[in-house]
């Protein structure tokens, strides 16, 4: 279902969209590798690519099909179009890609699962740090899929294949936190639609740079692919016609001065939503580095002070960031569900260091 497809492929980690990197291979002279190709039906009337792809090939998204047209992926007729292009009769679209391709289909692999809850219709599943959650470019194997696939091997019903179960929502590769898995298409599609709806509760904790002037905030505006960098998001005006609306609110937690630890409530689930809002209020999320995180952006410039944020990097290498709440309406029951999850030991290690120095600067004074 589309519905379900656009919950999933908002929350695509970053490996999935390093397949999306750079320009067409005609401009920069990389091999490309055709991936599809298609020649539209006699008597079709204009209809928009995105839109005749999205109904004409299976497991695709238009989300995605939109972001391959903007990489310059999608050709008509051996030229590059937009999303936009309107297919005629006759035809001939192809998407290449810098890569070859590759067999996706997930057979299951015995990985380490930390399930968190599971009954007939669903599971609860953490992810750790460093997994990458579904296959992509460069990570077709020892992936969240792989894992939940091994873990549900053994029931008739489940067929890792097939989108109309698996994950319902993902989160980034560098990020930890809880995911749903559907183990039936019902609870796939009532849980999309509660997603989608945005009836779901979905708390982060994340450790900022700098110090806030309120205690809590709400940021707004239009998440979209960075035309400078496309492995990383931007934030446009809300009422623009460039990314898709996005909605994050934050509460501050603790303040340590140059950091701050928050809670992030989401209304949307965009790819990338708080590293990218964070960073474009000014305080972008510890240790991340594609958004600047991982430079010295708050404190002062002695040596020991530079000493003690390498050693915060050293604790915690990836973006401070932590799903740590999941609350959803069961698709059966109707029960309310509500899960938690304290800070993997990385991220309570840089706050608790964070703490202590805000401790000794107290006593000092």
């Amino acid at each position: 279902m589309p519905l379900e497809d656009e919950m999933i492929i908002d929350e695509y980690d970053d490996l999935q969209d390093e397949e999306l990197e750079g320009s067409p291979g005609q401009d920069n002279g990389e091999q490309m590798y055709e991936h599809l190709r298609l020649e539209v039906d006699r008597g079709q009337v204009p209809l928009r690519i995105d839109k005749y792809l999205t109904e004409h090939t299976q497991h695709a998204s238009r989300n995605r099909i939109q972001q391959a047209a903007e990489g310059g992926f999608l050709f008509v007729n051996d030229k590059p179009v937009k999303s936009n292009y309107k297919v005629r009769a006759g035809d001939i679209i192809t998407l290449r890609l810098p890569r070859p391709h590759f067999d996706t289909t997930i057979i299951p692999e015995d990985i380490p699962l930390d399930v968190r809850y599971e009954d007939d219709d669903l599971m609860v599943v953490y992810k750790p740090a460093g997994m990458v959650v579904h296959p992509g470019c460069g990570n077709f194997h020892g992936t969240l899929v792989h894992a939940i696939a091994w873990h549900l091997r053994n029931l008739p019903t489940y067929d890792p294949n097939d989108p109309q179960v698996g994950l319902v929502h993902r989160i980034d590769k560098d990020t930890s936190g809880l995911l749903v898995v559907a183990k039936t298409p019902m609870a796939k599609s009532v849980l999309g639609k509660q997603f989608f709806n945005h009836d779901t509760h979905r708390s982060y904790i994340a450790l900022v740079w700098g110090n806030f002037v309120e205690d809590e905030g709400r940021i707004e505006g239009n998440i979209g692919r960075d035309p400078r960098d496309r492995l990383r998001m931007e934030v446009f005006p809300p009422d623009s016609d460039t990314g898709k609306p996005a909605v994050t609110h934050y509460r501050v937690l603790e303040r340590y001065g140059y950091t701050t630890l928050v809670e992030c409530r989401l209304e949307t689930g965009r790819t990338h939503q708080i590293r990218a809002h964070m960073r474009h209020i000014g305080h972008p999320l510890f240790a991340d580095e594609r958004y600047g995180g991982c430079e010295i952006l708050r404190g002062e410039r002695t040596a020991s002070y530079k000493a003690y944020i390498q050693n915060c990097f050293k604790l915690c290498s990836r973006q401070a960031l932590h799903a740590q709440t999941l609350g959803f309406v069961h698709p059966t029951t109707g029960e309310q569900m509500d899960f938690t999850s304290p800070l993997p030991n990385d991220l309570q290690a840089l706050v608790d260091k964070w703490r202590g120095r805000l401790k000794t600067e107290c006593q000092t004074e």
